[in-house]
């Protein structure tokens, strides 16, 4: 499987090590705006370099492009790949317009187009959905959602898209639809408090900020209490434990000595493009397809609805 890489920044050097690590992928080309940040790339990993896309393009003829550029410049480099004709892999936020996300999506129409949402592959998320699948946690109840650290943009509501993207997706993996939310946000729209209602009947709440910092432990927590049962995320990737209803011994996991990989973050998108990879090759579906990224958007935008009239909105 033959892949090109669009964008030279810091996270699209984790889409390059990975391709460029996975034995059935043949990385071959990635393309950026800066010349010198671009050969520099391309000579880190062994494989060409291109200032223009579409040369790229038809130079190299991938199977499929990876696209990882700055939050708010998704949507023109993205459209470029779709019209010539690729399948696709694109970063969160998907972009941070509705018309411009249904615009990619009715372009790409059955090719394969691919968002990464890769906390879904972590291992506490990973043991969470499997508890919550397999019934031990019983019927839900409640769900919580809180992440913060740093960031700033120019755009008002960037946190709400751009990073809470991730928990609107996981609250959905996890539990099922959001039909309602009512939102509060700061003067400055950079941090908010969130108060949902699911399609199932439950409820929670997601909290995100720009405004506090990835250093304090526990900045990343993800709670769902069911009848039966409780499940707790912390850190994405640190821990999950598991409590039944009742009983105060719970049971947990946590990497082990040896383990560096299910304890590095990162190491959610190696999984990620892995079962991504997997299903290009088997002609499936995506398993986060583009429309997971939608869907956050449409969320974050009812967000912002709920916020600027004061008032719970139905999505």
């Amino acid at each position: 499987m033959k892949v090109a890489l669009v964008g030279t920044g810091g996270w699209g050097r984790q889409h390059a090590r990975v391709f460029n690590a996975h034995p059935d992928v043949e990385f071959c080309a990635v393309a950026g705006r800066d010349e010198v940040r671009t050969r520099k790339r391309a000579e880190e990993y062994g494989v060409r370099g291109y200032t223009d896309i579409d040369r790229m393009l038809e130079s190299e003829q991938p199977d499929l492009v990876s696209l990882c550029l700055p939050n708010q410049g998704h949507f023109e480099p993205t459209m470029q790949v779709l019209r010539a004709g690729f399948p696709i892999l694109v970063e969160k936020p998907l972009v941070f317009e509705i018309d411009e996300a249904e615009q990619m999506l009715a372009l790409a129409g059955d090719r394969f187009f691919a968002i990464c949402f890769n906390h879904r592959y972590a291992k506490p998320v990973r043991l969470a959905y499997e508890a919550i699948q397999s019934g031990k946690v019983g019927e839900i109840l409640f769900a919580t959602w809180r992440f913060g650290g740093e960031g700033s943009s120019d755009h008002p509501y960037a946190n709400l898209i751009e990073t809470q993207c991730h928990g609107f997706d996981m609250l959905e993996h996890l539990c099922g639809p959001i039909s309602a939310i009512s939102a509060e946000m700061t003067d400055k729209r950079s941090t908010l408090a969130l108060s949902l209602r699911f399609a199932n009947g439950s409820v929670g709440s997601l909290v995100g900020s720009y405004d506090t910092s990835y250093a304090y432990p526990d900045t990343q927590r993800i709670e769902v209490s069911g009848s039966s049962g409780r499940v707790l995320i912390e850190d994405t990737v640190r821990r999950f434990t598991f409590n039944a209803a009742g009983n105060e011994m719970g049971e947990s996991w946590q990497a082990g000595y040896f383990n560096d990989f299910d304890r590095e973050f990162h190491r959610t998108f190696d999984l990620y493009i892995d079962a991504m990879v997997k299903a290009f090759m088997n002609g499936d579906p995506p398993p986060v397809h583009a429309r997971a990224g939608l869907r956050a958007l449409q969320l974050a935008h009812a967000s912002i609805q709920s916020v600027e009239t004061g008032r719970r909105v139905e999505v």
